[in-house]
């Protein structure tokens, strides 16, 4: 009996990312099941009940959906992040977990650039703005993201530092980048810092008023990972305080509405999160998504597992 594979996706793929992604499944003999632009997650445990495979985007799947999916046995994220899976769930329920590193990073990465270029021109309001060449940038967390900010950076005439602990110092030189040694040091040199966390326990509220007050005059944070890694209480205070400080965000916080108030042209925020929202990425992931499932399910290959 063929596999099923299931594409729910409340924010669905481009249609040649769908095209793409149903020639690789039926190459494989596999059948392909779409769910698109859904809004009631009943449809989803509906959906998922008979499938063997799921491909989601920013899609929630939840305990409730692992206990509907009785033949499931590999749910891909296409994209980096995943924590929009529950892993523990995943586990529980002998499901393997993946993400598709890599395939959204020039995407994010360009974005970064859009948000900086909008807060430093003072929103192409016509008031004086501020150049990115000279600057320095330094990029907090240096994985696929992080890379393509530094190669874009130095097109701009940038300077770039990164902190990564899980990043050899010889890459980062490497590839031209500065390796710095603690989070005050970068947060203290740089004009932009770039946040490319994942969301973590250790990353909550990570960023908080400690390191953003450390920041050089007129300097700006930029977040294209996740809101949460920003202490929001911490935000506030730093923009009440420091009238030269900006914040730009592919998220918007939840004391957006504040900060909207109180800061105009020192803010930024995309109207959702805008990181993988380019057709080549979308293309990029889905394909990725679907070749490890193939990969998986013929080969054996969990490479991209990330509940083990």
């Amino acid at each position: 009996m063929a596999k099923k594979v299931l594409v729910a996706t409340e924010k669905p793929f481009a249609k040649i990312a769908v095209q793409e992604i149903k020639a690789i499944a039926g190459q494989a003999g596999y059948d392909l099941v779409l769910l698109e632009s859904y809004t009631d997650p009943a449809d989803l445990y509906k959906a998922v009940a008979a499938v063997d495979a799921l491909i989601i985007r920013s899609d929630l799947v939840t305990p409730a959906v692992f206990e509907a999916a009785k033949n499931l046995k590999i749910v891909v994220r296409a994209g980096a992040g995943y924590d929009n899976i529950d892993l523990a769930a995943a586990t529980a329920h002998k499901v393997v977990a993946m993400n598709t590193p890599g395939q959204n990073a020039n995407a994010v990465a360009e974005l970064v650039f859009g948000l900086m270029l909008q807060l430093a021109r003072k929103g192409y309001t016509g008031k004086s703005g501020s150049e990115l060449k000279g600057k320095k940038i330094g990029l907090h967390a240096y994985g696929n993201v992080g890379v393509n900010v530094a190669r874009i950076a130095k097109g701009f005439g940038m300077e770039v530092l990164a902190l990564d602990p899980f990043v050899a110092k010889e890459k980062m030189k490497a590839d031209g980048v500065i390796p710095v040694e603690s989070m005050l040091e970068m947060y203290e040199e740089c004009d932009y810092v770039s946040l490319h966390l994942p969301k973590t326990k250790e990353t909550v509220n990570l960023i908080n008023l400690d390191l953003m007050s450390r920041m050089k005059p007129g300097a700006t944070l930029i977040n294209t990972a996740r809101k949460e890694v920003v202490d929001e209480p911490s935000l506030l205070k730093m923009l009440a305080e420091r009238k030269d400080f900006m914040y730009g965000a592919d998220i918007e916080p939840d004391c957006k509405a504040e900060i909207v108030e109180k800061y105009p042209l020192r803010y930024f925020f995309t109207q959702k999160k805008m990181g993988a929202q380019t057709e080549e990425a979308n293309i990029n992931a889905g394909i990725a998504a679907i070749q490890q499932i193939v990969n998986f399910f013929e080969k054996g290959d969990a490479t991209f597992q990330v509940n083990k």
